[in-house]
C-alpha cells in the first residue's frame, strides 16, 4: 500500500477522503410551519435539524448549508450550528396573508465535505415544507352600499324590512367574517340581527312619522368595528291602495311644441299582488271641441281645395252675407273659433235660392255634411229632414231628400220618368249607432246610380235596406231645395215647412257630376289633435297597443308590470294646428288586471286628468301699400285695364310677449327662427315679431256703387292662380280669392288684380277695399283702402300743370318712391290751419313766377317754330278735338322784342336759368304733392329735344 502511495500520491489521497465522508446528511421527510403575517420568522414542526453519521469527523460530520427548492418561494434556510446541524427557516420579506395564505416547497441539507474547501460534499434527500400564514386583524369591516333605502306600509310588523351587508378584507375566517351588526341611532323602533336583517319592533304610523333615518355599524369576529357607519332610510307609506301613482291632474300644452308626454313619472301600484296581465285604456275626450275634436276651421271651399277635392261643389249652409242671405234666419253656434255650426231646434229651415241649386245632379253626385244628432223625442218619432228637394207648388213630390227616422239615415232619390221608366231603387236605409249618439260625425253619400255608398268618419257602410219605386212623371212644376225641413207647397191650404230637423249641421255641400274619393273624405274629417307614442322602439316586444281611427283612444296590454309602466310614460298629446282651439281636453285611464289562476283580482280605479291647451298668440294681419293711384282714362279703357295693387304687402306680427311658446332653433344666418308648427321672423320694429302662416281668403271689394257689368270689371288672370292652392270668384261686389295658401302667394295674386272701365268719361274716382282672413274669419286683417283717380284730357289742358311739363331750361327732379311702413298704415295727423295758409301763399307765389317763365319760353318757341317742322309728325297721334287753348294777350307784345336780336334772347335765357335754379327746391316740393299723377320713375317730362315742339302731355302710371 505504501508502495502504491509512493507511485501515485494523488490517487491515494482521494481514497482516504472517500473513506472519511462516508454518509449523507439526514433530515425529516416533511415539515409544517407557521408564520405570522407581516413577520419573517417561521415556526417549524419539527425543528429544522440535519444529522450526519460521519460526526464527529471534522467537515464530513458537519452541516454547512440548507437549500430551498420551489418556484419563487419567498423563504430562505440558514445554518445556526454546523456541528449540531441546527437550522432556521425565515422569510426573505414580510408575508401578506391577503396575497397568499399557504406556501409549499422542498429543502435539502449539505455537509461540509472531506476537507475545508468543501471537496467531496454530500446532500440529503429533499424534505417537503408546508407553511401556513397566520392572519392579523388589520382591516375594519366596510358596507357594500353607501346607503340603504326601503319602504314599508303603516300598521304592519315585518320580519325583515331590508338587509344590510358588510365585508372585511382580512384573509382568515376569524377576522374576515362579520359576526355582529348594531343600530347606533338611539330610540328607534327598529332592530337588527347578526345577519344584517332590519325589522320594526312596533307598528309604524304614517301620520306620526313618514320617514326614518337610522345609522348602522358592523363588527368582525375579532370585534373590530366598521370604520364608517351606513345610513338606512325607511319610508312609511299609508295603507296600500291599488292604483296609478305619480301623475298630474293637469297638463299644460303650449301651441307649437309638438308632442308632449302626459304621464312621465306614472306607475301602477299593485300592493304586492302578483299579476299575470295588465290592460290600460287611455281616452282623450274632445267631443266638446268644435265638431268632435280640433279640426281645421277653414270654409268648406277652402278645405276642399286644401284636400285636393274637385271643384264644383255648392255650399248649402254658407256664412250669412249679402249674397248668401238664406242662412241669416238660422241659429248659429259660431263662438268656437269661427267653426260655423247651425243649430236646428225643430222650428227653423231655409229655402235655398234657385240660382244656387244645381239643376242637374246626373247619375254621379256627392252629398256631404257634418251632423250631430240625438234620439228623437216621443214614441212615434217623425222624419227629420236634413235636405229636401220637393215641388214648390201644386203637388207634394219629393225628388230627393236626406232624413233621419228612428235613428236610421235614409236617402231618397226618385228619378224622372224621362230618364228611366222602370221600377228602380229609390230609398236607401242605414241603421248606425252614430246617428243618435249626440256626437259629431262626418257623413258622405256617394251616388253612382243605382249604387249608393255611405261614409261615416271615413268608414264605408252599405245600406241594409233598399226599396224600389216608380220614377216621377214629368211636369212643369218648379222645385224647391230646403235645408232643415221639407217644403210642402201643394195639397195644403198654406204652403209650409214640414218634417223639421232637430240637431246641428255644418258644411252641407252637394257636388253634381262627380263622387268624392276615399283620400279626400279622410282628409276632410281628419282630427288635428290626438294621442301619440313618443318612441315605439322603446315599448318592448311584450307590449301590444292599438289606436282608434281618430287617435282619441289608445289601448295597451302586457304581461310585465314594469313594461306597462314604461309604456304609459311614453303616451303623449299632440296638436298639429298652428292656432289650436284653446281649452280643456279631458283624459281618462281605465285599467283591468288579471292575477295568476284568477279571472280578476285587485280593482284599479280610473284616472281622470285634463290637458289644458293654452291660447295661441293672436296674429295681427296687416295689409299695406300705396293708397292712391292716378291714371288717365285711356289706361282704364285699355284691354288689360289698370293694375291696382302693384306694391301691396301682407305681413302678420305678434308682440314678443305674445310670441309662440315653441322651442325655436336657429337655422343658419339671418334672423329667422323656426319651430314646430310655427315660423317666426324678427322685424326691425322693437318688440314685434313677424309670423308666417297661411290665409284662407282675401276679398277685393268695391266701395260705393257696385260694378256695372256693362262698362267696368275687376279681373284677375287665371295664370295668377296657377301653381297655388287658390281659386277666385267674381261678382259685381268684387273678387274673392280663397284657398289655404301662404301670405306670399296671396300677395302675388292680389298684385295682378286689374280694374277696367271701357266708358270712363263720367268717372272721376273709384275706391276699393282689400281684407284678408285666416281660419275662416278667426283672424282678420285691417281694411286696406285704395282710391283710383281718373285723369281726363280736357281737364289736363285747361288746367296746365307746369310741374309736369317743364321748359327746356328746367331739369327733371326724380323723387324716391314712398314706402309705407306698418306704423303709417293706420292714418296720419291733420296739419294745423296756419300751416295750410303758409303753403297756399307759397304756392301762389311760385305760380306767378312760373307763369312769367312760361311766357318767355313761349316767345322763344315761336321764334324757332320754322325749324321744328319735324316734330309735327311725332305729335300727330295727339287728339286735338277737345283741345281748348287760351292765348295770353301779353305774348303779342313780347314778339317784337324777341325779334330784335338773339343777344337779348340769350340774356333772358341766362336769367331764366338762374331763376330756375333758385326755384328748383320750391318746384320739387310741389311735385312731391302731385307725385301720384307722375310716372313712378319721373317719366312725366319729355326730353329737352322733344319739348321744343308743340305742347305735349303724357301722363303715365305712378
Amino acid at each position: 500500500m505504501i508502495r502504491m502511495a509512493l507511485m501515485n500520491p494523488d490517487r491515494f489521497t482521494l481514497q482516504i477522503h472517500l473513506q472519511v465522508n462516508k454518509h449523507k446528511p439526514w433530515i425529516e421527510t416533511s415539515y409544517h410551519g407557521v408564520i405570522t403575517e407581516n413577520t419573517d420568522t417561521v415556526l417549524l414542526d419539527p425543528p429544522l435539524v440535519a444529522l450526519d453519521k460521519d460526526a464527529p469527523v471534522p467537515f464530513a460530520g458537519e452541516i454547512c448549508a440548507f437549500k430551498i427548492h420551489g418556484q419563487d418561494a419567498p423563504f430562505e434556510a440558514v445554518v445556526l450550528n454546523r456541528t449540531s446541524g441546527e437550522g432556521q427557516l425565515r422569510a426573505k420579506s414580510p408575508i401578506d396573508c391577503e396575497l397568499q395564505k399557504e406556501y409549499t416547497f422542498t429543502v435539502q441539507a449539505y455537509d461540509c465535505g472531506a476537507q475545508p474547501n468543501g471537496v467531496d460534499w454530500k446532500k440529503s434527500h429533499k424534505a417537503v415544507v408546508h407553511i401556513q400564514v397566520d392572519d392579523v386583524n388589520e382591516f375594519a369591516p366596510a358596507f357594500r352600499e353607501q346607503a340603504y333605502h326601503a319602504a314599508v306600509t303603516e300598521g304592519r310588523i315585518y320580519d325583515s324590512i331590508l338587509q344590510v351587508e358588510a365585508w372585511d378584507q382580512d384573509c382568515s375566517p376569524q377576522y374576515s367574517q362579520i359576526c355582529n351588526y348594531d343600530i347606533i341611532t338611539p330610540d328607534t323602533p327598529f332592530a337588527i340581527d347578526r345577519n344584517g336583517n332590519i325589522r320594526n319592533t312596533e307598528k309604524l304610523s304614517y301620520d306620526k312619522q313618514q320617514r326614518y333615518k337610522i345609522m348602522v355599524t358592523a363588527f368582525d369576529c375579532g370585534q373590530k368595528r366598521a370604520a364608517e357607519s351606513v345610513q338606512v332610510g325607511i319610508d312609511v307609506k299609508p295603507i296600500c291602495k291599488p292604483g296609478w301613482q305619480g301623475w298630474n291632474k293637469r297638463v299644460d300644452y303650449d301651441p307649437g311644441t309638438g308632442s308632449k308626454q302626459l304621464f312621465p313619472k306614472m306607475h301602477l301600484e299593485t300592493c304586492d299582488s302578483p299579476l299575470s296581465s295588465v290592460r290600460a285604456t287611455v281616452e282623450l275626450q274632445t267631443s266638446h271641441i268644435g265638431k268632435g275634436c280640433d279640426r281645421e276651421t277653414y270654409s268648406e271651399k277652402s278645405l276642399q281645395k286644401l284636400c285636393g277635392a274637385e271643384s264644383g261643389s255648392t255650399d248649402l249652409l254658407p256664412a250669412p252675407s249679402t249674397s248668401t242671405n238664406w242662412t241669416a234666419s238660422l241659429l248659429t253656434d259660431s263662438g268656437r273659433d269661427s267653426d260655423l255650426i247651425f243649430r236646428f231646434d225643430g222650428r227653423q229651415a231655409a229655402n235655398v235660392p234657385d240660382r244656387v241649386v244645381p239643376q242637374n245632379l246626373t247619375d254621379q253626385f256627392t252629398i256631404a255634411t257634418w251632423m250631430k244628432h240625438g234620439p228623437s223625442p216621443g214614441l212615434r218619432a217623425e222624419k227629420e229632414t236634413l235636405l229636401c228637394n220637393s215641388d214648390k207648388t201644386e203637388m207634394n213630390r219629393h225628388h230627393y231628400s236626406l232624413y233621419v227616422h228612428h235613428c236610421r239615415l235614409v236617402f231618397l232619390l226618385r228619378r224622372d220618368f224621362t230618364q228611366v221608366d222602370t221600377f228602380r231603387p229609390a230609398e236607401f236605409h242605414w241603421r248606425l249607432e252614430q246617428i243618435c249618439d249626440q256626437e259629431w260625425h262626418y257623413y258622405v253619400i256617394n251616388v253612382e246610380f243605382p249604387l249608393v255608398t255611405l261614409y261615416v268618419d271615413g268608414v264605408t257602410y252599405e245600406p241594409y235596406l233598399v226599396t224600389d219605386d216608380w220614377p216621377i212623371h214629368p211636369s212643369k212644376i218648379d222645385v224647391q231645395l230646403t235645408v232643415g225641413a221639407c217644403w210642402q207647397g201643394g195639397e195644403v191650404t198654406t204652403p209650409r215647412f214640414t218634417q223639421y230637423f232637430r240637431g246641428s249641421l255644418s258644411g252641407l255641400t252637394i257636388r253634381p257630376g262627380k263622387i268624392e274619393t276615399q283620400k279626400v273624405i279622410s282628409c276632410l274629417q281628419a282630427c288635428k289633435e290626438g294621442l301619440d307614442i313618443n318612441s315605439l322602439e322603446s315599448l318592448g316586444r311584450g307590449i301590444k297597443f292599438h289606436f282608434n281611427p281618430a287617435q282619441s283612444i289608445l289601448v295597451m296590454e302586457g304581461e310585465d308590470l314594469g313594461s306597462i309602466n314604461v309604456a304609459l310614460t311614453k303616451v303623449s298629446y299632440i296638436n298639429s294646428r298652428q292656432f289650436p282651439t284653446a281649452g280643456i281636453r279631458r283624459l281618462r285611464i281605465s285599467t283591468s288586471v288579471q292575477c295568476f289562476g284568477e279571472d280578476t283580482c285587485i280593482s284599479i280605479p280610473d284616472v281622470e286628468a285634463v290637458v289644458m291647451v293654452l291660447p295661441p298668440s293672436e296674429p295681427r294681419i296687416t295689409i299695406a301699400g300705396a293708397e292712391r293711384l292716378t291714371r288717365p282714362a285711356m289706361d282704364l279703357r285699355g284691354p288689360a285695364g289698370v293694375t291696382l295693387f302693384q306694391d301691396l304687402r301682407i305681413v302678420s306680427t305678434v308682440s314678443k310677449s305674445d310670441a309662440p311658446r315653441c322651442h325655436a332653433r336657429w337655422t343658419g344666418t339671418g334672423n329667422r327662427l323656426v319651430g314646430k308648427g310655427t315660423s317666426i321672423t324678427t322685424t326691425h320694429r322693437p318688440g314685434v315679431i313677424e309670423l308666417l302662416h297661411n290665409l284662407d281668403y282675401c276679398d277685393v271689394l268695391v266701395i260705393g256703387e257696385e260694378l256695372d257689368p256693362e262698362q267696368e270689371s275687376l279681373q284677375i288672370p287665371r295664370s295668377a292662380l296657377l301653381g297655388k292652392h287658390l281659386d277666385a270668384t267674381n261678382s259685381t261686389s268684387g273678387i274673392s280669392i280663397y284657398g289655404v295658401d301662404s301670405m306670399s302667394h296671396y300677395e302675388q295674386a292680389i298684385r295682378q288684380v286689374r280694374y277696367r272701365n271701357w266708358h270712363p268719361a263720367g268717372l272721376k274716382e273709384r275706391r276699393f277695399c282689400v281684407t284678408c282672413s285666416e281660419l275662416n274669419g278667426r283672424y282678420t286683417s285691417n281694411e286696406f283702402n285704395m282710391e283710383v283717380s281718373v285723369l281726363h284730357r280736357s281737364e289736363v289742358v285747361e288746367h296746365v300743370n307746369h310741374m309736369a311739363v317743364q321748359s327746356q331750361y328746367m331739369r327733371a327732379v326724380h323723387h324716391p318712391v314712398m314706402v309705407h311702413s306698418l306704423t303709417s298704415v293706420h292714418g296720419s295727423g291733420t296739419p294745423p290751419v296756419a300751416t295750410v295758409a303758409i303753403v297756399m301763399c307759397i304756392a301762389a307765389l311760385v305760380a306767378i313766377v312760373v307763369l312769367g317763365i312760361y311766357r318767355i319760353h313761349t316767345a322763344h318757341r315761336l321764334g324757332s317754330k320754322s325749324g321744328q317742322k319735324g316734330t309735327e309728325g311725332r305729335d300727330a297721334d295727339w287728339d286735338e278735338s277737345a283741345l281748348n287753348i287760351t292765348i295770353n294777350p301779353m305774348e303779342n307784345l313780347e314778339e317784337p322784342k324777341a325779334a330784335d336780336g338773339e343777344a337779348s334772347e340769350e340774356e333772358e335765357e341766362e336769367d331764366d336759368e338762374e331763376e330756375d335754379d333758385g326755384l328748383e327746391d320750391d318746384i320739387t316740393s310741389m311735385e312731391s304733392e302731385d307725385s301720384d299723377e307722375e310716372e313712378a320713375g319721373g317719366r312725366s317730362v319729355k326730353e329737352e329735344g322733344k319739348s321744343k315742339g308743340r305742347l305735349e302731355w303724357k301722363t303715365t302710371l305712378s
